[in-house]
């Protein structure tokens, strides 16, 4: 009770402070991102605070004499429909970048919930993103169809500093990785009987899993599941668990492999995809969501799975060893190829431009 005693005092000053700052002169891009710090990039950071990171550099956050709101429905601040009406009070301009939406199968109950404050603030925003053609779909369907101006603009990646690595991270081995973070159980489960498919054929295969396994409460317990699993297949050897990490460790982890295992089902526009074929990772991947959209035909293979609101699909791991072997096969011209589209479509600079244009645009109506 008194924790929230506080955080209501504390983010009335806060309120108040924004409606009574000078607002920035219009022919300078003054952006807030919704929160007073935006971690640095040796901090670890995940979901629409990457984005963020990788602005700040260009369009510092501007915490009170600010013209500007941009905001990433994935990560956005708690006080929302403060910072709304204060923004329309002093018709500042809001710019909403719309990821992936609730609905049944991911969420479960309460999913309306989630989507409420997307909703609102992707109706009242001046211009929207959407991160891929599914992210739109979704959106269609759950947060009612946009009205205003709107593109689809995905996800990018520094491709200066994700790289391929000059030499093979394991010669010995064949190196799978599952990146991003462990929320969601059946992900690391298809991860794991894959790997146990492909030792039986292979018994050069080995698996990275990335961020922290925090599908339950207790994380300690989730350690332990996830031993007791590996233990069952035979597969404890074979598993390197490297937690939680940085974006400045992110390019590093990601060189250590050779083939990016993406198992999540519906992924909207996944930033780890991305970054792995900019460094020259091919991804075999659930052919949902927004994935398909990024990798394309040459930079992985896909399993095929049908589109589902109600509930998630996990993939069968046969067919995902199969698409790991094929891949394998014929890993260099996949690897070319995912770096190429990386660098094509998925720069950082174009992405970073894009949002100057629009930015200048608004305040320049």
């Amino acid at each position: 009770m008194l924790s929230s005693v506080k955080f209501i005092v504390k983010n009335s000053w806060r309120w108040l402070g924004i409606l009574l700052a000078r607002k920035s002169d219009l022919d300078k891009i003054s952006v807030f991102y919704g929160f007073d710090h935006i971690p640095s990039l040796h901090e670890v950071a995940q979901g629409g605070i990457v984005k963020f990171q990788r602005m700040q550099h260009v369009l510092p956050n501007t915490a009170r004499h600010f013209n500007l709101v941009y905001l990433v429905s994935s990560m956005h601040p708690p006080d929302w429909a403060q910072l709304l009406w204060l923004s329309r009070r002093k018709r500042i301009r809001l710019v909403w970048n719309q990821d992936g939406v609730g609905y049944p199968g991911w969420h479960g109950p309460g999913w309306e919930r989630v989507n409420k404050p997307m909703a609102e603030m992707m109706h009242a925003a001046d211009y929207v993103f959407f991160q891929s053609r599914f992210c739109k779909l979704g959106s269609d369907i759950f947060l009612g169809k946009r009205q205003g101006p709107w593109e689809i603009l995905y996800n990018a990646v520094n491709t200066d500093v994700f790289k391929r690595s000059l030499s093979d991270p394991d010669p010995q081995h064949l190196v799978l990785l599952l990146g991003g973070n462990q929320y969601q159980y059946y992900r690391l489960e298809t991860a794991f009987r894959t790997l146990a498919i492909l030792a039986r054929q292979r018994k050069d295969v080995r698996l990275l899993v990335a961020g922290r396994l925090n599908w339950m409460v207790n994380e300690a317990e989730a350690n332990g599941r996830a031993k007791q699993v590996m233990s069952d297949l035979g597969i404890g050897d074979r598993v390197e668990f490297l937690g939680p990490y940085t974006q400045e460790q992110a390019p590093g982890i990601l060189q250590r492999a050779h083939i990016l295992l993406h198992t999540k089902y519906n992924d909207p526009c996944p930033g780890v995809v991305i970054e792995a074929m900019a460094c020259g990772l091919p991804v075999v991947y659930s052919e949902s969501g927004g994935v398909p959209e990024l990798v394309g035909k040459e930079a992985g293979i896909g399993i095929p799975t049908p589109l589902s609101w109600e509930r998630d699909l996990p993939l069968n791991p046969e067919d995902l060893a199969e698409g790991v072997l094929r891949v394998a096969d014929n890993r260099a011209k996949h690897a070319d190829a995912a770096r190429q589209r990386a660098v094509e479509f998925f720069d950082l600079r174009q992405w970073l431009k894009r949002h100057y244009e629009v930015f200048e645009n608004l305040l320049n109506q």
